[in-house]
This record gives C-alpha cells, sequence and structure tokens, in this order.
C-alpha cells in the first residue's frame, strides 16, 4: 500500500550537497539531455516550493500479485519564515492481477510552526484478500478468499502542548459491503463464520491521539528521532457501527544513528480489543497497520485476532554514494490472540532484504522493494514509497 508521511527536512541543506546527490529525477534529466543542477539555485534551494513527484509503479506483493498504476506525491510547506515541518498528500492508482483495485488519498498538513497537523486517510478498495483464520497455528493450507469492498475515511486534528508534544483526536469510518466466502472447502466452518459472518460490516468510531514526534521527515528518519502514538478509540453504534467496542494502539519507533551514515530502526505495534467484537475484517492482522506495512515475510491479512504484538528491527545503508541506491537489512516477530482462548499462543518471525531507490532527493523519496521470509513457507514481496517505518 501507498504511504502518507512528511516529505522533507524543515530547511534544505546546501546546494553543494544536493548537487553531489542523485535520484530518478535526475536520470531523467540527464536522458532528455538537460543539466540535473539546474534544480537547485545558488542558494541550495530548490527552484520550486512545492515538490511534485507523479511516476508509474509496478509492485508484486504476496497479497496483490502484480500490480501496475500510478503514485503521486505532493510536498509543501505552508510557513517559509516559521520553522514548520513538510504537509504531503500522496495518491495512486493501482489495479492488480488479483483483480483488485485501490485507491488511497493519504495527507498530512502541518499548519505554521507545527501548532496543528492535521491528517487524513481516505481508500476505495475491491479487493478479494486471502484470509487463513485467527491466531497464529494456521498454515497456508487453510487459505481461502474473502472478497469485498471498502470505504475508509479517517480524519484526526491534533494541536501541540509541548515541544515534540501532540494532543488531539478524530473520527474513523471502515465499511464494508458485498463481502463474500470463496474456494472454501467443503465442509469447513471458518473462523470468520464461527465468529459472526455477514455480508456487509461498519466500524464507526471517535479517537483520542496522543502523539509525541521530533522527526522532522517522517518518510525518512534520521539518527536521535523518536515517535510514540498512543491512540484510544471507542466505536459506538449511535454513528452507525455494528457494534460497540474499544480498542487501543500503541505504536513506538526509534532511529539510532551508527558510523559511516548508517541507521538501525526499531519498531513495537500493538492493537488491543479492550471489550466488544470488532468485525471481522476490522480486526488487528498482519500489513493491517495505517500503511500495511507489519510482518513482511508474510501476506497481509495472514495472521488476525483481536490482539496483536509486532516488533521490528532494521539496519539501513547506503550502496551508491551519490545517494541514488541503498539497502535494508531487517527482522521483525508478531503474535496474534487465539480465537478460543484470546490469548498470545505462538510467536511469528521472519525476516529480510531490501532495495532504496531515490525518487526525489529534495524530499528524501524512497521507492521502497523487500523480500521477506516467514515461517511454514510463507515469503514474498513487499512494496513501499517511503520507508516501511
Amino acid at each position: 500500500m501507498l504511504t502518507s508521511k512528511v516529505l522533507d527536512t524543515t530547511y534544505p541543506k546546501g546546494a553543494n550537497y544536493y548537487q553531489h546527490q542523485r535520484d530518478l529525477i535526475d536520470l531523467t534529466y540527464k536522458l532528455v539531455g538537460k543539466d540535473p543542477d539546474t534544480r537547485v539555485d545558488s542558494t541550495g534551494i530548490t527552484n520550486t516550493n512545492v515538490y511534485f513527484v507523479v511516476a508509474p509503479i509496478v509492485e508484486y506483493t504476496i497479497a496483490t500479485g502484480f500490480s501496475p498504476g500510478v503514485a503521486t506525491s505532493v510536498a509543501f510547506k505552508t510557513s517559509a519564515r516559521r520553522k514548520t515541518n513538510t504537509s504531503s498528500f500522496l495518491g495512486g492508482f493501482k489495479y492488480t492481477t488479483r483483480q483488485q483495485t485501490i485507491i488511497p488519498i493519504q495527507s498530512s498538513v502541518w499548519s505554521a510552526g507545527n501548532k496543528y497537523n492535521f491528517l487524513g486517510d481516505w481508500r476505495f478498495l475491491n479487493y478479494p484478500q486471502d484470509t487463513y483464520g485467527f491466531g497464529g497455528y494456521t498454515t497456508l493450507n487453510d487459505k481461502y478468499t474473502v472478497n469485498y469492498r471498502y470505504i475508509r475515511f479517517y480524519e484526526y486534528a491534533l494541536r501541540s502542548v509541548a515541544k515534540s508534544f501532540y494532543v488531539g483526536g478524530g473520527y474513523q469510518l471502515d465499511h464494508h459491503w458485498r463481502i463474500t466466502e470463496l474456494d472454501v472447502p467443503p465442509g469447513v466452518v471458518t473462523d470468520y463464520r464461527k465468529y459472526g459472518f455477514s455480508d456487509h460490516s461498519t466500524s464507526s468510531g471517535i479517537a483520542l491521539d496522543i502523539l509525541y514526534d521530533t522527526r522532522e521527515s517522517a518518510i525518512y528518519p534520521e539518527g536521535g528521532d523518536m515517535y510514540a502514538n498512543i491512540q484510544f478509540l471507542t466505536d459506538l453504534t449511535f454513528l452507525g457501527a455494528d457494534h460497540a467496542y474499544n480498542s487501543v494502539l500503541i505504536d513506538v519507533r526509534r532511529y539510532l544513528g551508527l558510523p559511516h551514515h548508517t541507521l538501525l530502526a526499531f519498531w513495537f505495534y500493538s492493537v488491543l480489543t479492550l471489550n466488544g467484537n470488532p468485525p471481522y475484517l476490522d480486526l488487528p492482522g498482519t500489513g493491517n497497520d495505517t500503511y500495511n506495512n507489519t510482518g513482511r515475510g508474510y501476506e497481509q491479512g495472514r495472521f488476525i485476532g483481536k490482539k496483536m504484538v509486532d516488533l521490528e528491527a532494521e539496519y539501513r545503508f547506503g550502496i551508491t554514494r551519490n545517494g541514488l541506491v541503498g539497502g535494508v537489512v531487517f527482522c521483525n516477530a508478531e503474535s496474534l490472540s487465539e480465537l478460543a482462548s484470546n490469548r498470545f499462543e505462538v510467536i511469528s518471525p521472519g525476516f529480510g532484504i531490501g532495495l532504496r531507490i531515490k525518487l526525489n532527493k529534495f524530499s528524501n523519496t524512497n521507492a521502497c522493494i523487500d523480500y521477506g521470509i516467514g515461517t511454514k513457507g510463507s515469503r514474498g514481496f513487499a512494496g513501499n514509497l517511503g520507508e516501511v517505518f
């Protein structure tokens, strides 16, 4: 899935730095006989206040197969005089070989001086998706398909209350319809049926959000940065939810700078259903985080449960001196609660390597291609626009 993240550091680096860095836009300039250094003026500030990228994409993931499409990102600042993070909009269109349609529109807008941060996540999916059932005891042989259409509408407003510390709230809507189960083996009662099947489902609720974020660039964090987010969500029937339930999301990330311009990143991600029963398709699960990135090496939705804990670590390094190509080595481990016990009983680890190609050196936007290996035969590619976390 595409991601929506802050796309740039607060202040541009010097002209000499950018003239020694290269990205895919520079290569395009050279192919058409233009000088890529004309993209930078003598002060080191780019010749535009808006960074705009449109690019064709071809991805292959376990969940989607081949998925050609178009991705676009826009990055800008709401103030040139005050220290302000870069705002961003990210959108795209993908149609996959599994006949899935994916249209995300995601945004992060910072007001002058970072007093407010407005976050949005809108999506439309027509999405046949594999599912395996609850917990970690399932195998690849348990796979069958759930087909559905889906609309997501999330909007948040956060206000600065101290340096790097924000508090706010928002609204979340997840609506699925035309839900059908396909390729279910004869005589098998699926976990979806045991949990409570319906041909439609709606989650609709309000959330309290508490955020600590020292990153100037969420798409390219640097050594010393930290991100911590706690979100309390309550879904309410009078807002249209099928069932009332409460959950908490905890998302913590830490970035450590190492010698030779390398970086070690850590990620803790957990979603816990405190009470009630979320709809099956809204349950926590592998790759069901906001940006569909947890659990590389496993298909999206490979493990689901009412409770989830995921741990990830990644070592990031450059390959070419001009910044065009980089790489990562990563590992992860997650556990999802079982249907009968609602307890964590199985840990599912994964590991892999990845390639980073610089799309835009001013916004440090990378195209990410990762290959992960999990347990019980799970393995495959994952793509991302911007760092995974």
